[in-house]
């Protein structure tokens, strides 16, 4: 099988051209080929001889994939399913806004950290999504170059496939692929120790720390991770680093009605992130719809209900005005918060709700 040039390093791309007895400076030309002029064929590399190309195409390939399917919601935003080898898909999300456009990148196939209210856990974990897997979710997007930002927010825990995650981070931000500014990218995580320190000390890239309760009984209810990095310890780690340069950390807030938006909450919160710059970012939970309305939802239940004693669909929005109130009980006690808009609901795009729906159709097809 040929080996995929999109998602290899400067340094890799280097002895992929040696090894086709080209010069060094080759590597630069293939990489401008792939990154910024996003070719899907290496015949397209015309600065090459045609020899070199041959040479090439004996081993590799640009390995570059469109996305299978996309939802489009009334709202602008479009979730994709792309492939990721054999049967498995992952989810990406592009999300227009005014004069941004961010677009939600997987970093693998389902997840290992369960959490309750996330379909993506419920899925299982199947694989971690190389860096070409990680990679063509954006240089495949069909609006690539309307965006402007990206998150890790997707399927899977990008701290847990840490080394694909930092090397398509040097990519994109490197002076031979995209050249973006690291303040463009914000990476999400539940706060795997290990993938975390590396993260912070080899990129420069925004972190988005999953809280979702301040409470450590609570939290490792609904996520299973608290027990093995538990949020207060999470916090004096993070202490130790410098947030008031250009680097943003912040904290992503599920609000559960009844759950977690009391001012019994928002004080243990402002309490917890005494001291840190960061802010919270308050996030309406995308609930979803009656099981019975649609058979993927009904399959999916069947998943969550399996070893789980609550299944996530108790789980209820807290209304606005209460996101509001707890915003500003926040910001009055010292703590930044915004409420995140909520977009994509009209098509689920909250994660695992699409490649779900995609496993059941082939599960039917093969019954």
């Amino acid at each position: 099988m040929r080996e995929t040039l999109l998602g290899m390093t400067l340094a890799e791309l280097t002895q992929v051209a040696l090894s086709v007895g080209l010069q060094r400076y080759a590597a630069r030309q293939i990489a401008q080929w792939l990154y910024v002029r996003r070719v899907h064929d290496i015949d397209e590399m015309t600065n090459l001889s045609k020899q070199a190309r041959e040479q090439l195409k004996a081993a590799y390939v640009v390995g570059a994939e469109p996305p299978m399917y996309a939802m489009r919601s009334t709202d602008g935003t479009v979730k994709y399913l792309f492939g990721a080898g054999g049967a498995n898909t992952v989810e990406s999300v592009f999300i227009p806004d005014a004069d941004r456009a961010t677009l939600c990148v997987s970093s693998q196939v389902g997840c290992k950290m369960n959490c309750r209210f996330c379909m993506t856990g419920k899925q299982g974990f199947s694989a971690d999504l190389t860096t070409n897997r990680i990679l063509n979710q954006i240089f495949s997007l069909p609006e690539h170059d309307r965006l402007t930002n990206v998150v890790f927010m997707g399927m899977g825990e990008p701290m847990d496939n840490i080394d694909n995650v930092l090397k398509a981070l040097e990519i994109i931000t490197g002076d031979y692929g995209l050249g973006w500014s690291p303040k463009r990218i914000t990476v999400s995580t539940v706060g795997i120790r290990k993938g975390l320190k590396r993260f912070l000390d080899e990129s420069q890239c925004h972190l988005a720390v999953s809280m979702h309760s301040p409470m450590a009984a609570q939290r490792r209810e609904w996520m299973p991770a608290e027990r093995s990095y538990p949020i207060a310890e999470l916090v004096e780690m993070l202490k130790g680093y410098d947030w008031s340069g250009q680097r943003r950390l912040s904290f992503e807030y599920i609000m559960f009605k009844d759950c977690n938006d009391s001012l019994t909450y928002a004080k243990e919160v402002t309490k917890l992130l005494r001291g840190l710059e960061c802010r919270v970012n308050l996030i309406r939970f995308h609930a979803l719809p009656p099981v019975d309305s649609t058979p993927s939802l009904r399959q999916a239940q069947d998943r969550l209900g399996s070893g789980t004693s609550s299944p996530p669909m108790d789980l209820r929005p807290t209304d606005m005005e209460r996101m509001v109130w707890f915003r500003d009980y926040l910001t009055l006690h010292g703590v930044r918060a915004t409420i995140r808009a909520s977009r994509g609901e009209d098509i689920l795009a909250a994660c695992g709700m699409l490649s779900t729906d995609r496993e059941r159709q082939q599960n039917e097809q093969k019954e």
